[in-house]
């Protein structure tokens, strides 16, 4: 692709924002202390671990975490505190979630992880995304001659993918970490067993699914005591997922892909352990233990895409993210955003977001059985072949016909069918972490929809995913071959886009986000609202966002719904829906002065955390 020149004065409006972000945090010395908080020990009579204040901006010393829960974010400083380095703390914060945000992440899922390296300046990825059965055909959900109604197709052991988080964990701490799986799970598997506060949030997750949840006694058991969602300010404790920390940490992860906890699993799939009385059929999936030994996460280059002189590494395929977010800002690399009014600049983005899902939906697939062509959706001359589809004047009609990446010559071309968007699950979770010596991690972790697919493996205490219905049931466009049809093995596309941008070699800043498809233009908007439009980052997370994905409305949340921009695009031809809250966005910058800036939600989801190992003072001494 044409890399952009270098411009070592790019970051100079970014960087003055930032100081006036980091200025005003300082200047409320509570706020970063309690951001730094970690996770209080257990008590002798294992009373809850005391909850950290949230903090949406930390900046300070020694590295950085930031995720959507405090308890979380307090272990992987806790263990970046111990001499830990970010891989360390990623797995630590990645487990801690697996306790309190459970509906979204945790053993029984899968994820992407995307790792800088400080010492030899190179990003590396691991696809740690769920597969489908060895068995299964692309007729998985096809059930007297139609599709599954989707909802019977979630709750069921057909939608459970052979999770991938484990494996992701382990390859990670095998090929960079320099903790043990079982120090890591340390603080996680304290705070399953001690328990930890429910906040609004959680409460309101699992009210959401209290119809499904209380058909599984063995999920029931966990997330409805009393056989009710658990009140606010209540502790919720889960020692049966604590014993399953204990086992991995004792035996590794071959404990799930070879041994006892794998054996639970499969039985789990292939005949969902539902409460007779309740009257609910869950189909049975048809994973094995073959299944869970042939599972391996994968190691792979990143995607890279040049941007205003930055690199912008992000994961390839299985996931779209790498490449739509790229394609996308590819697209916009000529237009000159941050001089633009925001009327304009919105339109523009909405249609860069609108070409790029339309080659997206055609061309993205697990790359085992699909010939993607990443360097042509990633290629320059591609994206200036769509780029001139954008119109100051006009506005694109959804859903758009893609173009095609393996010939780009021809300008504004559209080829073929148009392939819609299909629904994706919007709840995962995604958390950033740097260390002291400059390593970084964004990694997003998922089990697809609110707690995933309902189902618990009962005494092991986690939920199991159901991933597989991110699979195209039949092909989105009835003649035109759809990449994401499920087959043997398969992992299904994802929209998870952890991204790592550097410049000049070393880390800018990096930040990712949970919500399905609406992650992709979550994490391409924060970008463009920190690169071009000179916010903070913790302010790039925090504007309302947009999200169109070459559907016939374009989602605004309700910052951007109220707003007079509203009508101004309406009456150039844009079409708009509200949706009350997309994405919840994490990140962390390198500062000129040495320091981590981490920064996370202020209100989505509850309002994210964001924690460094020293809030004050000087750098250390190494």
């Amino acid at each position: 692709m044409a890399l952009a020149r270098p411009n070592p004065r790019r970051s100079l409006p970014v960087l003055a924002a930032t100081a006036a972000l980091v200025a005003g945090a300082l200047a409320a010395p509570a706020a970063p202390a309690a951001a730094a908080a970690p996770a209080a020990p257990a008590g002798p009579t294992g009373e809850a671990t005391r909850t950290p204040a949230k903090s949406p901006v930390a900046v300070g010393y020694g590295g950085a975490v930031a995720s959507v829960d405090a308890d979380a974010s307090a272990a992987g400083v806790e263990v970046l505190r111990k001499g830990g380095n970010a891989v360390d703390a990623a797995v630590a914060t990645a487990a801690a979630l697996g306790v309190t945000e459970p509906y979204s992440a945790g053993i029984g899922g899968g994820g992407y992880f995307v790792y800088y390296d400080a010492k030899s300046r190179k990003v590396s990825t691991i696809d740690g995304r769920e597969r489908a059965p060895l068995s299964a055909t692309k007729d998985l959900f096809i059930e007297k001659g139609g599709p599954l109604p989707f909802a019977d197709a979630v709750t069921s052991g057909l939608s459970v993918g052979t999770p991938g988080t484990p494996a992701t964990w382990d390859t990670a701490l095998r090929s960079w970490g320099s903790r043990s799986l079982g120090q890591v799970l340390a603080p996680a598997r304290r705070l399953a067993r001690d328990g930890f506060t429910v906040d609004e949030t959680f409460h309101n997750q699992t009210a959401a699914n209290y119809d499904r949840f209380k058909d599984f006694p063995a999920t029931a058991k966990i997330f409805l005591p009393g056989g009710k969602p658990p009140a606010v300010g209540s502790t919720l404790r889960n020692p049966d997922l604590a014993r399953t920390y204990g086992l991995l940490s004792d035996q590794g992860v071959a404990a799930l892909y070879r041994g006892a906890l794998g054996r639970d699993l499969v039985r789990t799939v292939r005949k969902p352990p539902v409460d007779p009385a309740s009257g609910r059929v869950a189909r049975p999936g048809d994973l094995t233990e073959r299944d869970l030994r042939a599972y391996g996460a994968r190691k792979q280059d990143p995607t890279r895409t040049s941007y205003r002189g930055l690199d912008v590494y992000s994961i390839a395929p299985s996931s779209s993210g790498g490449t739509t977010v790229g394609e996308a800002l590819n697209i916009l690399e000529n237009s000159e955003l941050k001089r633009l009014d925001q009327q304009t600049y919105l339109h523009r983005y909405i249609e860069a977001s609108r070409i790029a899902f339309a080659d997206r939906n055609r061309w993205v697939g697990d790359p085992a059985f699909e010939s993607v062509p990443v360097q042509g959706l990633l290629s320059q001359r591609f994206a200036d072949s769509r780029a001139c589809l954008i119109k100051d004047d006009a506005v694109l009609t959804s859903p758009l016909a893609p173009g095609d990446p393996r010939r780009p010559g021809s300008r504004c071309a559209t080829g073929g069918r148009a392939a819609p968007t299909p629904y994706e699950g919007e709840n995962t979770s995604h958390l950033t972490v740097a260390d002291k010596w400059g390593n970084v991690v964004a990694y997003t972790l998922t089990l697809e929809q609110t707690g995933g697919s309902g189902i618990t493996v009962p005494g092991r205490g986690f939920l199991l995913n159901n991933e597989l219905t991110d699979f195209s049931f039949t092909p989105v466009s009835p003649g035109v071959h759809d990449p994401n049809l499920p087959g043997p093995g398969k992992r299904p596309r994802s929209s998870l886009s952890p991204t790592i941008v550097l410049e000049h070699g070393r880390p800018a800043f990096a930040l990712g986000s949970p919500g399905g498809a609406t992650i992709i233009t979550t994490v391409l908007q924060t970008l463009l609202n920190h690169v071009d439009r000179g916010m903070p980052l913790g302010d790039a997370i925090a504007a309302p966002r947009a999200s169109q994905r070459n559907a016939a409305a374009t989602e605004l949340e309700p910052g951007l719904w109220n707003s007079p921009l509203r009508g101004r695009l309406e009456a150039k031809g844009h079409v708009f829906k509200l949706n009350p809250e997309i994405g919840a966005a994490t990140g962390v910058q390198r500062l000129p002065d040495g320091r981590w800036l981490a920064a996370a939600e202020k209100s989505r989801r509850g309002g994210g955390s964001a924690m460094v190992v020293r809030p004050e003072g000087k750098p250390p001494v190494r």
